[in-house]
């Protein structure tokens, strides 16, 4: 195959990720940046419902930062890394629709993130073809004659709306991607090496990278394992992939892209019940025997991991305003940190490459901070200033000049 043995997995196969990576990410996102959710006096999370929201892709970003562990040298010129960062949002309905207030926009390492929303659309993905082929067959059974009384009529409710002929060619497809000679491209979000060397030994690594000013997620080259030298988008990955018959690969999106979809929800917060489900569509729905709405395990698991920034726009469902002040200071000043680091990425102060943008000799940096009216006013004083001590030592000089010259024709007439 083209890539190292990625691509011959399932396209439905769980994924695996390397804990010690993650964890090693999680614990420098936003150092102590994260907010506090805990219970009077007590040292367990505080549950924060969000079954009444759904997740909404924000933005990719790369970003440089400096890493204390990073060593310059031979090896390595710089002591900076390039972090990928998702921006993502959770809004306060099931479509997405009205996001733009009493939401909540969150910050995460794009490891995390897409191990979090490839798990829920691979699973999603399996259950809707396992549906479609079922119902697929149903008809044809029928369409045969072939009726085998009421047990065909079991989960009749779930084909209700489905185009068989649609989804069953869908389902086909990704079933037989490998063999019509594509890679699922969420098998290759994680860093690894590309199964190609070039005729003077150089190597390449592939993984997941931030395109079209962090609108989309794509697979991108790298030039280390670390993935954190992008190629540029000269290197076109599917020029370096073949199979062992030497024939070119395509990359399919159809399962990578769902996970940035624009202007759309990625997921709905809340867990849905199958059975509950079968019930409101046989209209047995019994309220006494509901079971507690739960939270979706992508939601949650995403929540968890990423730095907040809520009540700044109106989500306050997990702000604790009767913990200890102590903590509860450190929450609002944590949500401050992470609410000026997500600000400055949408403002665009970095670049696609991760580099701090640099324009009309100005610097934007990742402090976030505003220039106040006084710092205003005093640069302008100190300004207007300059000017004014420049003119009038220009103005002394000029005096001094012409009464040294002054002095020396009177000199040079006394002499004569």
């Amino acid at each position: 195959m083209g890539v190292a043995s990625a691509a011959k997995k399932n396209p439905f196969a769980p994924k695996v990720s390397a804990n010690n990576a993650k964890a090693k990410m999680n614990a420098k996102l936003m150092r102590g940046a994260k907010t506090i959710r805990q219970l009077d006096g007590q040292q367990e999370d505080q549950e924060v419902d969000l079954t009444g929201h759904s997740l909404k892709f924000e933005k990719c970003q790369f970003i440089k930062q400096y890493d204390e562990e990073a060593e310059g040298g031979e090896e390595n010129d710089t002591v900076l890394t390039t972090k990928r960062f998702v921006i993502f949002r959770l809004c306060p309905d099931s479509s997405c629709g009205s996001c733009n207030y009493n939401y909540g926009e969150y910050i995460v390492d794009m490891e995390t993130y897409l191990e979090a929303t490839l798990g829920y659309k691979q699973e999603v993905q399996e259950q809707n073809c396992e549906i479609c082929n079922q119902c697929y067959e149903n008809e044809a059974n029928a369409n045969n004659g072939d009726n085998n009384g009421d047990d065909e009529d079991e989960n009749a409710w779930q084909c209700n709306g489905i185009d068989t002929s649609t989804c069953y060619a869908e389902c086909q497809n990704i079933e037989n991607m490998e063999e019509n000679g594509y890679i699922d491209a969420s098998e290759l979000v994680e860093c690894q090496q590309l199964d190609y060397e070039a005729n003077d030994g150089t190597v390449y690594y592939t993984g997941a990278s931030c395109a079209s000013s962090g609108t989309r997620i794509k697979i991108g080259m790298f030039a280390d394992e670390e993935c954190s030298i992008p190629l540029g988008s000269d290197y076109d990955i599917e020029n370096y992939m073949k199979n062992d018959d030497g024939y070119t690969q395509k990359l399919s999106y159809h399962l990578l892209k769902q996970t940035f979809a624009e202007g759309e929800c990625i997921a709905n917060c809340l867990q849905e019940d199958e059975d509950q489900n079968q019930n409101n569509n046989d209209g047995n729905n019994n309220n006494n025997n509901q079971q507690q709405a739960e939270t979706a395990e992508v939601c949650q698991e995403l929540y968890e991991a990423a730095g907040k920034c809520e009540e700044t726009h109106g989500f306050t469902a997990g702000i604790n305003k009767n913990i200890y002040a102590e903590n509860y200071a450190n929450q609002v000043r944590n949500e401050e940190l992470v609410c000026e680091f997500i600000s400055t990425i949408g403002a665009g102060a970095y670049d696609q490459t991760g580099e701090i943008v640099v324009s009309g000799g100005r610097t934007t940096h990742s402090s976030g901070a505003k220039t106040t009216g006084g710092q205003k006013f005093a640069l302008t004083f100190f300004i207007l200033g300059s000017v004014g001590l420049a003119g009038y030592a220009a103005m002394l000089h000029q005096q001094l000049t012409k009464g040294a010259k002054a002095d020396l024709s009177r000199q040079g007439g006394a002499m004569a």
